[in-house]
C-alpha cells in the first residue's frame, strides 16, 4: 500500500516538473532580454536535475543520480560564465 502511494506521488511530481520545464523552456526561447533567457536556462537545468532524481527513485537506478550530479556542476559553471559575460561584455 505504501509503495503504491509513493509511486503515485512520484509520478505526479514528475508530471508537475515536466510541465514546469515547458514553461521554463518557453522563457528560455522567448525571453524579452538576455537576463530572462539566462534565468530560463538556469531553471531548466534545475528542473532537469529534479526530473533525473525522480527517475532515479522511480526506477531504482543510481545512474540517473550520477548524471544529475554532473549536470548540476556543468549548469553551475555555465550560469556563472554567462553571468560574467553579461556583466562585463567579455568572456575572460
Amino acid at each position: 500500500m505504501l509503495a503504491s502511494v509513493l509511486n503515485i506521488v512520484l509520478v505526479a511530481s514528475l508530471v508537475i516538473h515536466m510541465v514546469l520545464m515547458v514553461v521554463a523552456l518557453r522563457r528560455l526561447w522567448r525571453g524579452e532580454n538576455i537576463v530572462d533567457r539566462l534565468l530560463g536556462a538556469d531553471i531548466t537545468t534545475t528542473l532537469t536535475i529534479a526530473v533525473l532524481v525522480l527517475l532515479a527513485v522511480l526506477n531504482r537506478n543510481s545512474l540517473y543520480l550520477d548524471v544529475a550530479l554532473g549536470l548540476a556542476a556543468l549548469g553551475f559553471v555555465a550560469t556563472v560564465a554567462l553571468a560574467k559575460y553579461i556583466a562585463d561584455e567579455q568572456m575572460f
